[in-house]
């Protein structure tokens, strides 16, 4: 039998599913993923090491019929609810790195939403405070 993902494993699987979900995992979301790992107090006693072996499994996941479904469940069951908020802060970020989200990026988003029954306030306040971090001037 396998073991629940941890709390980290499972904050890193979203972020992967966030960023494959329009099928092109940019350099930029890339980036963003390995930036919120080092720095985020969540991550604090993560080892970094092991970043590419927990994104590998998260693609083994994802080649199951239900592993979209496997992982937002586990999402949802192994962060704590105090944490949704912050998970989806970091979905969003992901989503947002590369300046454009696409059709897939947003529909994922409005999945984890859903999945993690935040409140729509919070939610729209989350993509609202990315949105104004990553804006370029006209």
């Amino acid at each position: 039998m396998l073991q629940p993902p941890t709390l980290h494993e499972a904050l890193i699987h979203l972020m992967v599913v966030v960023s494959a979900s329009d099928r092109n995992m940019t350099d930029a979301e890339l980036s963003r993923i390995g930036q919120m790992i080092q720095t985020l107090p969540v991550f604090a006693d993560f080892d970094q090491d092991r970043i590419i072996e927990v994104a590998g499994e998260c693609q083994q996941i994802l080649q199951n019929d239900d592993g979209l479904d496997s992982i937002l469940n586990e999402v949802r069951d192994v962060v704590p609810d105090t944490l949704h908020d912050t998970a989806y802060a970091m979905a969003v970020e992901v989503a947002a790195a590369d300046l454009h989200l696409e059709r897939e990026e947003k529909r994922m988003l409005q999945l984890i939403r859903n999945r993690l029954r935040l409140d729509p306030l919070i939610a729209a306040a989350i993509e609202r405070a990315a949105q104004a971090r990553h804006r370029r001037p006209a």
